[in-house]
């Protein structure tokens, strides 16, 4: 049996939301084995929701026994209730569009440290899925190249059907499909110090992120 390095918060927590998803949608997932069972690695994910992050970091800890340290939108811990889900599961706040150092230097040591740090590198919630893809921002490529972590694009899809970026729908369909597809993993090529190989890697996890996002719809939309 695999060890898990789940504790008891995460053990129950990501019981009480797997419960919570399975409730709200019909999961279909594909490629989580490409997520290691242990060592470093970095969760490069699509942003179509604010339940991307629960609903990804409930899979892996549900499926693979560990713990994600996501970097969250620091507006997001002043809320009451989110502020102390945040705190709890120790996720890791960061100030968009102000190139944050402080949550950068805190994600590069979660991953040296052997853990698994996500990331959504489009950086906000997609207004408009069907378009494809936002730009991808560099921080993935920041946190990759110095730490020498693989990257995992993770492709998602259908939670949009429940909370777009406008906010909750309760409107049908009933449970709707959710699919999440994790690719095979991106290894880092470069220095952090070189603005070519930030771009080259960027364009490389655009790409592979690109790739499971098609992947991902298909799979919520089929059969």
């Amino acid at each position: 049996m695999r060890s898990s390095e789940l504790t008891p918060w995460w053990s129950a927590g990501s019981w009480i939301a797997m419960l919570l998803v399975r409730l709200l949608f019909r999961i279909r997932v594909e490629g989580l084995e490409n997520i290691p069972a242990a060592g470093p690695a970095i969760l490069a994910f699509n942003h179509v929701s604010v339940l991307d992050g629960p609903v990804l970091a409930t899979e892996v800890a549900r499926r693979r026994r560990r713990e994600a340290r996501f970097l969250v939108a620091a507006e997001m811990f002043s809320k009451i209730f989110f502020g102390w889900v945040l705190r709890t599961f120790d996720q890791i706040p960061i100030r968009r569009g102000q190139g944050d150092v402080h949550a950068l230097d805190e994600a590069i040591r979660v991953v040296n440290s052997g853990a698994i740090a996500a990331i959504a590198p489009e950086g906000r919630v997609n207004e408009d899925p069907d378009a494809g893809l936002q730009r991808v921002r560099r921080g993935v490529a920041r946190l990759a190249l110095p730490t020498g972590a693989q990257v995992i694009p993770v492709g998602m899809w259908g939670t949009q059907v429940r909370w777009p970026r406008g906010g909750p729908r309760f409107v049908g369909p009933w449970r709707p499909r959710l699919s999440l597809v994790a690719g095979e993993p991106i290894y880092p090529e470069g220095d952090t110090n070189v603005p070519d190989d930030i771009e080259v890697f960027t364009d490389r996890v655009h790409e592979g992120l690109e790739t499971q996002v098609v992947r991902a719809r298909i799979v919520a939309e089929s059969p």
